[in-house]
């Protein structure tokens, strides 16, 4: 689907509310919500309650940490998503079985004989969309289907530890494996096939409900990804395929040693030289899932910390240039109006506020980070622009009933104080002030509307064990809730 270059009315040109949840966490027979009869509930659900947005984590297709901030591919879609339902309802499976936890990209049983029933039984008209979607996305469906392919021939292990013709991508040596892998290849280009035609079908609903789909777009890719393996000329890696530098934040007040994060640095220089092309086709798939997209650690288009690979921790890093307003300055000749929301949490400087600004891009506001510090705070809602995005938490904080439990009760009377000391308990103040906000979109975790505590967060940031995985229940909804929150959403010109 070609995106021209609009000058039209951004997603946020007027007051909207939103909620942010992953489609993993839907309710469903299976471990993983899918794109199915729960998601269609749940857009229901928002239509009912006023919001017209559904905020959501990457799309892509993670590791086996199950991270939506690890995968595989920027364009691939995560195949857990997709529902088996709907491929009995196209005629192309016999029979639904939900499979338990989450799915092996490299051989999803199912899915395979989907495939088997579209050579069987797919109409004319089916074959022709497969093809087109083949063509329109072939400058990454090609080179996703031959790692996963490599991937799961040598045992899962990462590309770098390939022999040197495959990790190196020698041309002889790709022929030969695109003719001896046909087969297998195809496979892997039906699933994204799936996943994509699901998904349209889902955007299509919720259009029809009037929801915009907000989608997030990590700044870095993972170094075993089929990204820095087919574009290793546009990251800064060794001989080897082995970072050079690689990102992270230096210490702060929440780690006295930084966070090394690992990503291999990108390689401004060849991005630049050939227009960002790289950039701009991410871009552009992304487009076609989603109406609005908030991109993760935006600072790192001004600056980026660069920690030398052989260092065990983010100490000894070093602030380095990078050319965001060139980038955008692309992005923007090629889109338009760019549909974007800068995640600008954190120690930002003036130059990462220019570039944000330079480009009309609205900032995020979170209140649980508000009531520390003065009045000056930013995230307080007195200090606000309209120009932003309102969260009372996100997928990184805790719930905020959880939140709150969790403060100490001087700050507590300072929350409650600066709120007016209000009657109703505990998350339903904080929502209510993101919604008075004058930010134009305010968004809140389904946990909030839910009002559930810090035992249903979806991550804490610095562990490895037990996140991506919280799931809610529909006998978690209160009865008459979505009147609830219409009326707010309505009382704050959100509706």
């Amino acid at each position: 689907m070609s995106q021209e270059p609009s000058e039209g009315r951004s997603p946020l040109d007027r007051r909207r509310a939103g909620v942010l949840l992953h489609p993993t966490s839907l309710p469903g027979p299976g471990d993983v919500g899918t794109l199915g009869p729960d998601a269609l509930r749940f857009l229901e659900f928002l239509a009912a309650s006023g919001m017209s947005v559904w905020q959501m984590l990457p799309l892509s297709q993670p590791h086996d940490g199950g991270s939506p901030y690890q995968c595989m591919s920027v364009n691939a879609g995560n195949i857990d998503l997709i529902c088996q339902r709907s491929l009995v309802d196209w005629g192309w499976l016999d029979a639904v079985a939900e499979s338990r936890g989450r799915r092996n990209p490299f051989h999803c049983e199912p899915l395979r004989l989907a495939r088997e029933g579209f050579l069987a039984r797919a109409t004319d008209a089916e074959r022709e969309l497969y093809r087109e979607f083949i063509q329109r996305h072939g400058h990454w469906l090609e080179d996703y289907a031959l790692y996963l392919a490599l991937k799961q021939e040598h045992g899962g292990t990462p590309w770098w530890a390939w022999e040197e013709p495959l990790r190196d991508r020698h041309l002889g040596a790709i022929r030969q494996t695109r003719e001896r892998l046909d087969e297998v290849l195809d496979q892997y280009r039906f699933d994204q096939f799936v996943f994509y035609r699901q998904w349209g079908q889902l955007r299509q609903a919720a259009r029809e409900r009037g929801i915009l789909l907000f989608g997030d777009m990590p700044i870095f890719v993972a170094h075993d990804s089929a990204d820095v393996w087919a574009h290793r000329h546009l990251f800064d890696l060794d001989h080897d395929g082995q970072p050079v530098s690689v990102a992270g934040v230096p210490p702060d007040y929440f780690s006295e040693t930084g966070q090394r994060w690992g990503n291999p640095h990108y390689d401004w220089a060849p991005m630049e030289a050939d227009g960002f092309q790289w950039w701009i086709e991410r871009i552009a798939a992304q487009l076609e899932l989603v109406d609005l997209i908030r991109i993760d650690h935006f600072r790192g288009f001004e600056a980026f910390w660069s920690i030398p690979a052989d260092e065990p921790t983010a100490i000894n890093g070093q602030w380095v240039k990078a050319p965001g307003e060139a980038l955008f300055r692309a992005l923007k000749q090629r889109f338009g109006r760019l549909p974007l929301v800068a995640e600008d949490l954190g120690v930002i400087t003036p130059e990462v506020e220019a570039l944000r600004d330079g480009f009309d891009l609205p900032g995020m506001k979170i209140l649980q980070f508000a009531f520390e510090g003065g009045p000056d705070n930013p995230y307080l809602p007195h200090n606000h622009v309209e120009n932003c995005v309102v969260y009372t938490g996100t997928h990184d904080n805790d719930t905020t009933l959880g939140w709150f439990e969790s403060c100490n009760p001087g700050l507590q009377a300072h929350v409650l104080d600066y709120l007016g000391q209000p009657a109703e308990p505990m998350p339903w103040p904080l929502v209510r002030s993101a919604l008075a906000s004058v930010a134009r979109l305010a968004v809140v975790p389904l946990q909030d509307l839910l009002a559930l505590d810090g035992e249903h967060r979806m991550n804490v940031p610095g562990t490895t064990e037990g996140n991506w995985t919280w799931r809610f229940s529909w006998d978690q909804f209160e009865e008459g809730l979505a009147e609830k929150v219409r009326g707010m959403v309505e009382m704050y010109g959100r509706a």
